[in-house]
């Protein structure tokens, strides 16, 4: 569905509602076709976390110098409502791939399902389905399986700060509602609860709600955020203009005058934190992420042209 606001949009991020089918990039496309043609400089553009096409829900675009901030999107809580399709597993974990495995789900109970996230809270293992945007031998997991190719991927280290049901309709479905880490696969989730339980589970709706402070905006809405606003879950300071000339060029530890202000915005209690850096602003525009060191700071990232 197209953008309402077709402007030009400015660098930073762009809070965006996928919606079921369509591609993350798809909407990656359409926001380079807006910035092609307007006037002004040709941005690079990027998705701050892809989404399947059969799930919805908020999708941030990067633009500009923020596509150098990609990583710093996974260090924050993603929060998802899924619908879970019990007695059936699938090789893609989702309704669109091939059974795999059936089982009857006509014993579980909801204290049941409760106890069987107990496990999985926290930090474990996991592995990704053979349908994720992992890369293998440089080439994308997905666009392997899709060949009919065989993928076998190694697990990671991912995190589960919460996770509940929010409804049940036993035996078929159920939907749960949780908040993760960056590089969560809520399919693979889905699929061990299955494997766990003894019946077999897979994704049949799944819709990414939260994005740290951001929610998913209405659809064919956007919401622009541009600034220090675009990592309001670290600490900033502002730079005087002798202390921004001197940072440019910087190869060690510099000590500069402005004020540390502390972040706007935390991630919840027992949650990774983000890994500290300081957003360093010039007049208003973020100029570059900052190391605290003994005696002053370093230059962990400079962002030029600023954002």
């Amino acid at each position: 569905m197209p953008i309402e606001n077709p402007r030009r949009p400015l660098p930073g991020v762009l809070l965006l509602h996928k919606p079921v089918g369509a591609t993350s990039f798809s909407l990656v496309h359409e926001v380079q076709t807006a910035l092609a043609a307007s006037p002004g400089k040709p941005w690079k553009v990027c998705h701050g976390g892809v989404l399947d096409p059969f799930a919805s829900g908020l999708l941030p675009i990067l633009i500009g110098p923020a596509t150098k901030l990609f990583e710093r999107l996974h260090e924050v809580p993603k929060t998802y409502e899924a619908t879970v399709a019990w007695g059936t597993e699938t090789d893609t974990g989702d309704a669109g791939g091939v059974v795999v495995q059936t089982g009857d789900a006509s014993a579980l109970t909801e204290a049941a399902l409760t106890a069987a996230l107990a496990p999985f809270i926290g930090w474990t293992k996991q592995v990704p389905p053979a349908t994720s945007n992992k890369r293998v031998d440089g080439e994308r997991a997905y666009e392997k399986a899709h060949r009919g190719e065989a993928v076998e991927l190694p697990p990671s280290d991912v995190f589960l700060h919460r996770a509940h049901w929010v409804s049940h309709a036993l035996p078929t479905s159920s939907v749960l509602r949780l908040t993760c880490r960056g590089g969560f696969y809520v399919r693979s989730l889905v699929r061990d609860l299955g494997q766990a339980l003894g019946c077999g589970a897979h994704v049949s709706e799944l819709k990414r709600t939260h994005i740290g402070p951001w929610s998913d905006p209405a659809v064919g809405q956007r919401s622009e955020v541009v600034g220090a606003d675009v990592l309001p879950w670290l600490p900033t300071i502002e730079l005087h203009d002798d202390d921004w000339g001197v940072l440019k060029s910087a190869t060690g530890t510099v000590s500069v005058r402005g004020k540390v202000r502390p972040a706007r915005w935390t991630v919840p209690e027992g949650f990774p934190a983000p890994k500290e850096v300081v957003v360093a602003s010039h007049l208003g525009r973020v100029v570059a992420l900052l190391e605290r060191r003994e005696g002053g700071f370093g230059v962990s990232q400079l962002l030029l042209p600023p954002l």
